[in-house]
């Protein structure tokens, strides 16, 4: 069976939800993926800021034909270990793209190893687009793909509003108008939440040691202001 296709004679994939300590982003208390789920069955999805903490908890891991690990924006390698490159398993890390305060979104990038089972991408690519979710795969970076590529420029955006190359009006009308976007990045960041772009871009540069991840001044003070 190829990844991006599934045979329509197919029967829907069951899975098991485990849910750990600490907020889903990918999967909120309520939605319809958690009330779908059964008690028990070969694929398990974790859920939970703290989701790769349970997976040292789960038994007969090596019986599973995939175990899904929801990742924040830390490397799956964090929770599996590595090794001289040939890391991979039944095990995979996932996170549906969420900016924000704003709803999870339709992506789910899959994140997997040099030596990931086939037999478990493939089973997870079609679970989630069973759940109606698109699916993007790609190797175990801090971030993986949108972050590492939007963060940056929002960061860009903050600090030119700081600088006084445009009103915050004109950068957004800017961007729109001339990329065809919905929102303009100052008003897509202070709507969605300016202290969680700090909470992603933070450990982003942490890892990366990249200026253009490290969190923009307003990004910052957002943060702080949260702390008072």
């Amino acid at each position: 069976m190829s990844r991006t296709q599934c045979s329509e004679a197919e029967q829907i994939m069951e899975y098991q939800v485990i849910k750990a300590e600490g907020e889903s982003r990918s999967f909120p208390d309520g939605s319809e993926f958690m009330s779908n789920a059964s008690e028990s069955s070969e694929i398990v999805v974790l859920i939970g800021s703290n989701a790769g903490d349970a997976l040292g908890a789960l038994s007969d891991q090596e019986s599973k034909r995939a175990i899904l690990v929801e990742l924040g924006t830390e490397c799956l390698a964090l929770h599996t270990g590595e090794s001289r490159g040939r890391e991979g398993s039944n095990i995979l890390g996932f996170a549906r793209f969420r900016l924000g305060n704003d709803a999870p979104s339709d992506l789910v990038e899959l994140v997997c190893q040099p030596n990931s089972s086939e037999e478990a991408i493939d089973s997870a690519i079609q679970l989630f687009k069973e759940a109606g979710l698109e699916v993007s795969v790609c190797r175990d970076f801090a971030g993986r793909i949108i972050d590492r590529l939007v963060r940056p420029y929002y960061n860009e955006a903050l600090r030119r509003l700081d600088e006084g190359l445009a009103t915050a009006d004109d950068l957004d009308l800017t961007l729109k108008l001339g990329l065809g976007y919905p929102e303009g990045p100052i008003e897509l960041l202070e709507r969605s939440g300016l202290a969680d772009h700090h909470d992603v871009t933070k450990p982003l540069f942490e890892v990366y040691g990249e200026r253009a991840y490290a969190p923009a001044r307003r990004a910052i003070v957002a943060k702080q202001r949260t702390q008072k």
